[in-house]
């Protein structure tokens, strides 16, 4: 009775589970020793609540009551330890890759069975497959190929009288170009340098042609240098009276259609200067062809700022399809030249070519 009355003292009347419930504790013990032993009842005592401290009935959580591992006999494959790609598809990874079947292999496409069924043997491959070698080059329009022919403004009526351009060395002059752009020792040296070497025409009896309209020629006299192969009168000049006769390497050919052999042979390609000691000549047409296509194929190179394109003796004003002018006031003068002659190409304003190439890229 005496151990009763002190248990009876330390023990609160009542205490409430998560159930709700109202029941005695159990003597010296205290809520955190139920807790402890994961249950909020002990045996004995069925009044308490059968949940778990997760909150789930007694016999349902796996933390508090876990289940024994079930015994498993050696050798005995058990659903759960199926292997992971019993069930998986084949992998497309399996098959060999087209990229490395060779020639007289097996058809990746075709399964193994017939691939063994009807082997290639190694002398029957050799025997009848041979590689293909394709001979399919990128063809290259030169005829495409723009022509460009610069001269001063004041010496555009002189050229429509004549109905031609005349090469330097001509004896067809009647009266000089009142703007002449190469200098004295320029003109020297183009007579002197010979185009197909000895006994041949001298550089001097073609008319010359810029195949890029930023030639570096001209690009010199946009950029005020100091080109001794300019003229006083040339530097002098503004930019804006300079034009830009612009035809195509297809209707010179087209005019020459038909010609002797000869005038089919009155065309030079050249890689550089004319008058330059170091300058390659294309003088026969195979020669000048292959040069033209080399230089237009090797898009990296400058080398055709520099090169030129050279007809003999002449070249007909009729043969021009663009007049290539400055700005609206050049045009309008333009125009009014050739409203006097037979021909009259299309005269545009085109700013770029009359911008220095470092002009040119910024803009």
């Amino acid at each position: 009775m005496r151990n009763r009355a002190k248990c009876s003292q330390r023990i609160p009347p009542t205490v409430t589970t998560r159930s709700e419930m109202t029941v005695p504790l159990i003597c010296g013990l205290r809520a955190s020793d139920l807790k402890s032993v994961g249950a909020t009842h002990t045996r004995g005592f069925s009044s308490l609540s059968d949940e778990c401290i997760h909150g789930l009935e007694g016999g349902l959580c796996a933390s508090c009551f876990p289940k024994a591992a079930p015994d498993i006999a050696p050798g005995v494959a058990t659903r759960g330890s199926r292997s992971k790609s019993a069930g998986r598809a084949p992998s497309l990874r399996s098959s060999p890759s087209p990229l490395t079947v060779t020639l007289g292999g097996p058809n990746p496409t075709l399964g193994a069975r017939t691939a063994t069924a009807k082997p290639i043997t190694e002398a029957k491959a050799t025997g009848t497959v041979k590689p293909v070698r394709s001979t399919r080059t990128a063809h290259d329009n030169v005829g495409e190929q723009r022509i460009y022919h610069v001269t001063h403004i004041r010496n555009l009526a002189g050229i429509l009288n004549s109905g031609r351009l005349l090469a330097d060395a001509s004896d067809a002059w009647i009266a000089r170009p009142i703007v002449d752009l190469s200098s004295a020792p320029q003109r020297a040296a183009r007579r002197a340098a010979l185009v197909a070497g000895d006994d041949s025409a001298s550089v001097a009896s073609y008319v010359p042609f810029f195949l890029s309209p930023n030639a570096r020629l001209w690009d010199s006299l946009l950029t005020a240098s100091n080109d001794p192969r300019l003229s006083p009168e040339a530097h002098s000049s503004e930019t804006y009276d300079f034009v830009f006769l612009v035809s195509t390497v297809k209707k010179l050919h087209d005019a020459r259609t038909g010609a002797d052999d000869n005038a089919a042979a009155a065309v030079a390609v050249t890689n550089g200067d004319a008058a330059g000691a170091l300058t390659r000549f294309g003088a026969a047409p195979e020669t000048a062809d292959r040069m033209l296509r080399s230089l237009r194929a090797d898009v990296e190179s400058q080398k055709i700022r520099e090169a030129e394109l050279l007809v003999t003796e002449q070249f007909p004003f009729e043969l021009v399809t663009l007049v290539g002018v400055a700005n609206d006031k050049v045009r309008d003068a333009v125009r009014a030249i050739l409203a006097t002659g037979a021909h009259k190409p299309k005269v545009v304003v085109y700013p770029p070519w009359f911008h220095a190439v470092e002009d040119t890229a910024a803009l």
